[in-house]
């Protein structure tokens, strides 16, 4: 794409019972300067209207009958678009007026970039414990990250729509929202595509975390597949959630809990527990510094406990996954011949 020549978008949005946050979303994506070629919205089985509160405010509407996933919805989605550009945007977030100037700018000024990926806002919508903590580790993440990426995201994703199209879209074997923009993201780099994260791009999460859709998502829908993915690939980015820093942290917290019993019987062990703690709090000081700056002492100090929780089922999910890949070879040997 020649530098002079300004790219066209069309911003695509899966839906399924969108609710509030879906008519917000429009709002703001109706709201753009400049505007994009064309909104797209799919309707992905939704029961309580949300295809029609699109086709008010003008949105292309395409629907799913039944509910098929995200990556299904994306897809339909990207194969009736006309822009050079796909904006892939989650029903659940709003973008702010300029989106489109940041993506417009990164395609202009690199004509070999791929895609891009923006990030979470540091303003998150919904003011209980759980989403600010949620969504602000998710901003701290992407905005520690390297601007390099290794990875693609469905909520806030641009992407030429040639190189989309011919890689196949995203896989539609996760039939839920879970990890088919990472899986996308690993064909992409495999290929030898370039996928920037632009910081400065930010959107704003409307969702509402309590502690079961927190953990569901990110053992259930996130750790666990990933883990396949990753063993699938036998890809351990140093980036984003997979950070040598993280990775540390998960031995530090399963270190911490087996000691724990030990120094019930052995009282000498409580220094060794002390510096397995200490060591923890040494090597996410950047995280905690960064919730202190935000949101003050005591939050950083109650967001302590579900962050090491975080460590602890993401290493569960590896343990999981990589216990059952070795019974299933280990029952292959035994059915060889």
């Amino acid at each position: 794409m020649p530098l002079s020549q300004q790219p066209t978008i069309s911003i695509i949005i899966p839906v399924y019972n969108g609710g509030k946050a879906f008519h917000s979303c429009l709002v703001h994506a109706f709201a753009l300067n400049p505007s994009p070629l064309e909104i797209i919205v799919v309707a992905d089985g939704d029961t309580d209207g949300s295809r029609d509160l699109a086709k008010e405010f003008g949105a292309k509407v395409f629907i799913n009958p039944i509910s098929k996933g995200p990556a299904s919805a994306r897809n339909i989605g990207a194969q009736h678009a006309h822009g050079d550009i796909l904006f892939f945007v989650d029903a659940d977030v709003t973008l702010p007026p300029n989106a489109l100037s940041h993506i417009i700018h990164a395609f202009q000024t690199e004509p070999e970039l791929a895609a891009l990926i923006g990030s979470y806002d540091d303003a998150p919508a919904e003011q209980n414990f759980l989403s600010q903590y949620k969504n602000l580790f998710h901003h701290y993440v992407h905005q520690t990250s390297c601007e390099q990426a290794s990875t693609f995201w469905g909520a806030c994703g641009a992407i030429r729509r040639d190189i989309f199209l011919d890689s196949g879209g995203f896989d539609e074997q996760y039939r839920h929202p879970s990890i088919e923009d990472i899986e996308l993201g690993y064909r992409l780099t495999n290929a030898g595509y370039r996928i920037q994260l632009v910081k400065a791009l930010q959107v704003k999460h409307l969702k509402h975390w309590n502690a079961s859709s927190l953990i569901k998502t990110d053992f259930w829908q996130r750790a666990i597949p990933w883990t396949f993915l990753i063993l699938r690939d036998r890809k351990f980015t140093n980036d984003l959630n997979l950070k040598m820093a993280n990775r540390v942290s998960v031995i530090l917290v399963y270190s911490l809990l087996l000691a724990l019993p030990l120094a019930w019987k052995w009282p000498f062990f409580s220094i060794f527990i002390a510096f397995l703690a200490g060591g923890l709090l040494a090597i996410n000081i950047p995280v905690y510094r960064f919730f202190l700056k935000k949101r003050g002492f005591l939050f950083t100090l109650q967001m302590m406990p579900w962050h090491w929780f975080y460590y602890f089922y993401s290493g569960l999910a590896f343990a999981a996954v990589f216990a059952y890949m070795a019974f299933q070879i280990m029952i292959f040997k035994r059915a060889s011949p």
